[in-house]
């Protein structure tokens, strides 16, 4: 018998950290999606506007909802959000290679620094926490727009920028396209 049974079966529940664009900005990723989707030939449906955001740290998968790790991660991030706010860039799209189910995103260069520093700033806080095995060892910054079996080449595009103000912890039922915010945080620094 297992120590945690809330935690047996197949995964149902996803955990994360993540920034969202404000609503203006989700608006005109869409645009820019739509138009990309057109020029590269690619068939996936675009995300809504909504899901755009970017993953900051995966704290895992579990069969219900884990009280101990998500009290956790709200004390992370109550820690974290002592940060000050920052700018972030993203100037070009790309496929991910997943073998026929390649997710095709806003990636960036210089202008996701900053965006950097704060999710290692937040792997600390969540180490402080008791969530070090959770804390992601390497960060691919990206906002996911569609998924397509084509891999789409590296495509320059108009920079989507924002300022980040707020992260907030996740938690998405998976298979459902559902995203629950359990903690909201306003960067104070």
């Amino acid at each position: 018998m297992s120590l945690f049974p809330e935690l047996d079966g197949p995964p149902s529940d996803r955990l994360f950290f993540g920034i969202f664009p404000e609503a203006a900005v989700a608006e005109t990723i869409a645009d820019q999606t739509r138009d990309l989707k057109g020029r590269l030939d690619l068939s996936g449906a675009p995300l809504t506007p909504e899901r755009f955001h970017v993953t900051l740290h995966h704290i895992g998968d579990y069969a219900g909802l884990p009280r101990g790790i998500v009290a956790q991660a709200l004390e992370a991030g109550e820690a974290a959000s002592l940060a000050a706010p920052f700018e972030v860039s993203f100037d070009k799209a790309a496929s991910f290679n997943n073998r026929g189910n390649n997710p095709f995103v806003l990636q960036g260069g210089e202008g996701l620094a900053e965006l950097h520093a704060f999710q290692k700033a937040l792997g600390l806080s969540m180490a402080h926490a008791g969530l070090g095995r959770q804390v992601a060892r390497q960060f691919n910054p990206h906002v996911t727009l569609l998924y397509d079996r084509v891999l789409a080449p590296d495509t320059p595009v108009e920079p989507v920028s924002w300022r980040v103000s707020e992260f907030v912890l996740i938690h998405s039922l998976l298979g459902q396209t559902r995203h629950i915010v359990l903690g909201r945080w306003a960067l104070k620094g």
